[in-house]
């Protein structure tokens, strides 16, 4: 391991009447790629606050190289709205030269002459990256970098930090993200920080690794501590194992809705059946959508039924949030109708999470200062309620202005879903929320009765989530994909460069050459070897993963753990990897044979 060229030693602060944090030992090497993990409330933003140096804890030793330059993008910077984005960009003594500002701001797609009193979410998200990169940092601390961001702006900043020469430590709920980019994690749990040679797509395996060993541990404590245990770690564990039971009937119900579509992007459903009509609740007939000159929605049909998931995608401006109106009855369409059931009584989470009284406590906020809570149909005890969303049951008494923001949209999280409701729509609901409590959510959405509208940049909460995926690219088409967001990017048509505000990519090459008759050698080779790699991988992940099930291996090798979770997570990738390019193939191999006179 390289020497650390910014390190924190028994680092400790004191929030309340008790620790946040006691005796963490924080070290940076100069190419580390750390994915910082932790519960809302853990203290994650603190702590990068403090190896920032924006923050003097109350024990500890910070130590940097000489010339480091340490730069924190914030989860939200305090940009206000007096002048230009540009204006604040180069404010301030640590402030970027206006070239380099340009340069960045050019490939990610933000006009920083914009007044920041009308830039939206997205546009000062990407001003605060502009600033962040621009001022060249050797440490780059990065706090919740996806929020508010499209899927073109994300896809651009993984390649930006993938050749990213320093070091940098994220915060973020996005697994995808996490998983391309990180080699390391340091996970902040109850106070401790442990730290793993492992990339995030290795987290899962190391953290149940470490429940079990501590659940064994309690065994040997007394009854009531034991028991305390158990449901704050693993519940976490059961919580995982029990999703992978539904994401098993998410891809039947999937592969059900599936054969009720139409061909690609034709949103058409089967009609024969009387029972497939009783069970809709919104259907569009050739709806469409303009404001001016611009086409926002063409020609969108769908029949949604009853206990549909559906997830829509796109970049910001491509007509989400509209299609998402037309659906739900807030505006009319141009041409075209929308037909909804009767009985159709929704809630809606948006993502500006309107603001609770931050005087109020949790329990008056769930239960107007009562004991119990109506939940759908069901009574509960607050107590228990809070323990489902992952809280502490003492925090009941506790003022919502003393919660951190992620944990303030997981109460209202669970306010809104204890309301009576068959149509829930929410809006980008995985902004500032934990990993945990993305299980949690993904848990609850699963088991929901009722129709989910969801709008979310987060792929991999769309995998496991969505039954079917609404893809928007600008123009006004609809793309009608039965499963989630790899099902969607599956479909697409490559990218093309002048869709703004995506960022810059490079342009297909134009083939002006004869139409092929017949697959390549290359491709044909792949297209016959490849079934029987995606075979061998999966047995190699099998292996791999009993391996990793025996309960002592990271208590008796911690070695041999981190090395075969890394090799699990390069398995998982070569196997993804394989596939596409798989699929890829026999697409084409399926059009040359449609060619065929």
């Amino acid at each position: 391991m390289a020497a650390p060229i910014l390190s924190y030693e028994n680092l400790g602060l004191v929030q309340g009447e008790g620790w946040l944090f006691t005796d963490l030992d924080v070290y940076v090497g100069p190419r580390d790629r750390l994915a910082l993990i932790g519960r809302n409330g853990a203290g994650k933003t603190t702590l990068l606050k403090c190896l920032a140096g924006l923050i003097d804890p109350d024990k500890g030793k910070r130590t940097i190289v000489p010339g480091t330059r340490v730069v924190l993008l914030e989860q939200d910077p305090a940009i206000g709205r007096d002048g230009s984005l540009l204006d604040w960009v180069l404010a301030g003594d640590d402030a970027p030269q206006h070239y380099e500002a340009a340069a960045i701001a050019d490939q990610i797609g933000i006009d920083l002459d914009r007044p920041a009193a009308t830039a939206s979410g997205g546009e000062r998200r990407r001003a605060a990256i502009v600033r962040a990169l621009a001022q060249a940092p050797d440490v780059l601390l990065l706090d919740e970098p996806t929020n508010h961001l499209d899927l073109g702006a994300i896809e651009w900043l993984e390649q930006y930090l993938g050749r990213f020469t320093g070091a940098f430590i994220v915060i973020s709920h996005d697994r995808t993200f996490l998983k391309r980019l990180t080699k390391s994690c340091i996970w902040l749990d109850r106070g401790s920080l442990r730290r793993a040679e492992i990339g995030f797509g290795g987290f899962d395996a190391w953290t149940e690794a470490v429940y079990e060993e501590e659940a064994r541990a309690a065994e040997k404590l007394d009854a009531k501590l034991a028991l305390e245990l158990r449901w704050l770690e693993r519940g976490v564990t059961a919580r995982r194992r029990r999703n992978q039971g539904r994401l098993t009937k998410l891809h039947e119900m999937r592969a059900q809705r599936a054969a009720m579509l139409g061909g690609p992007g034709a949103a058409k459903l089967a009609l024969a059946k009387d029972d497939v009509k009783s069970k809709a609740v919104i259907e569009a007939d050739h709806v469409a959508k303009s404001f001016g000159d611009r086409t926002v929605i063409r020609d969108f049909s769908l029949r949604i039924q009853r206990g549909d998931r559906i997830g829509l995608v796109g970049p910001n401006g491509a007509g989400k949030t509209t299609l998402l109106k037309l659906l739900t009855g807030e505006i009319e369409p141009d041409s075209g109708k929308v037909t909804r059931a009767k009985t159709l009584a929704g809630i809606i989470i948006d993502q500006q999470r309107k603001l609770m009284d931050p005087a109020k406590s949790v329990r008056e906020v769930l239960t107007q200062g009562g004991d119990w809570i109506d939940v759908r149909g069901h009574r509960k005890h607050i107590k228990g309620y809070l323990k489902e969303f992952l809280f502490d049951p003492a925090i009941s008494e506790a003022p919502v202005g003393s919660l951190s923001g992620g944990e303030r949209s997981r109460l209202l999280l669970a306010r809104e879903f204890a309301r009576e409701a068959n149509l829930l729509v929410l809006d980008e609901p995985t902004n500032d929320l934990d990993l945990e409590t993305l299980d949690l959510l993904q848990e609850v959405i699963a088991d929901y009765e009722g129709t989910v509208l969801l709008v979310s940049h987060d792929r991999d909460f769309l995998d496991r989530t969505v039954t079917i995926t609404l893809g928007l690219d600008g123009s006004g088409k609809v793309d009608v994909v039965a499963g989630g967001y790899d099902d969607w990017e599956k479909r697409r048509q490559p990218l093309q460069t002048k869709a703004a505000p995506k960022p810059k990519v490079r342009a297909p090459v134009e083939n002006h050459s004869a139409p092929k008759t017949k697959l390549s050698y290359k491709d044909q080779r792949d297209l016959d070897r490849l079934p029987g790699e995606v075979e061998r991988i999966e047995r190699e992940i099998a292996e791999t993963e009993k391996s990793l099930h025996d309960p002592d291996i990271y208590a008796r090798d911690p070695d041999k753990f981190a090395s075969l979770t890394a090799h699990l997570a390069t398995l998982r990738a070569d196997k993804d990897q394989a596939e596409e390019r798989w699929l890829e193939v026999a697409a084409m191999a399926e059009e040359l044979a449609d060619a065929k006179p």
